[in-house]
């Protein structure tokens, strides 16, 4: 799996040598890493983003409901969905950022808020990624223990509840207006 990550890499954000000359990746700013293949197979990632000075977003405990089915298994010391943000923190360091947040960071599901504070506590430098805010469930009053000191240590996405409002500029308004106050809380 590293060779096969290695290619994702060069898709993401590196380029790719071949017989005809190089051809560019897409040059993304961040991207998406499943860490279930383990350390070894997220390395390739890891590095091509601090190649690029790029960001990781590493799948830790997800919001969709069956993401308890495997996330949230308990381990010998810890549920998986810690274990995982172990393995972030570990990593963090790489990419880390001149304002002290890493570009190594999480994704966070904010159905689950009761997770949120101990994955903070084990990952206090990585931005988290929060889907689930709205159609699926989650509440932006219930994230304040995803900010850390900088407010911009999490980012709260929702689409559905937002696009489905009949008036979206509104509803996005009051999102960012709730998410505003619990990161300063």
């Amino acid at each position: 799996m590293p060779v096969t990550a290695a290619a994702y890499a060069q898709a993401l954000v590196g380029q790719t040598p071949t017989p005809w000359g190089v051809v560019a990746g897409l040059g993304v700013d961040a991207f998406t890493a499943n860490p279930l293949l383990g350390r070894d197979a997220l390395e390739p990632l890891v590095a091509a983003a601090e190649a690029a000075s790029a960001g990781v977003f590493v799948l830790v405990r997800t919001s969709n409901p069956g993401a308890a089915d495997v996330q949230d298994l308990p381990a010998p010391e810890r549920p998986l969905h810690e274990s995982l943000a172990a393995l972030v923190a570990a990593l963090s360091g790489r990419l880390a950022g001149a304002g002290g947040l890493s570009g190594m960071g999480a994704v966070v599901g904010a159905t689950e808020p009761a997770h949120i504070g101990r994955l903070r506590e084990l990952m206090p430098d990585s931005i988290f990624l929060m889907p689930g805010v709205g159609a699926q469930g989650g509440r932006p009053e219930q994230l304040g223990a995803a900010f850390g000191p900088d407010p911009g240590s999490a980012l709260v996405a929702a689409s559905r509840g937002i696009a489905a409002d009949p008036d979206p500029a509104a509803a996005a308004e009051r999102l960012r207006a709730t998410v505003w106050d619990v990161s300063a809380a």
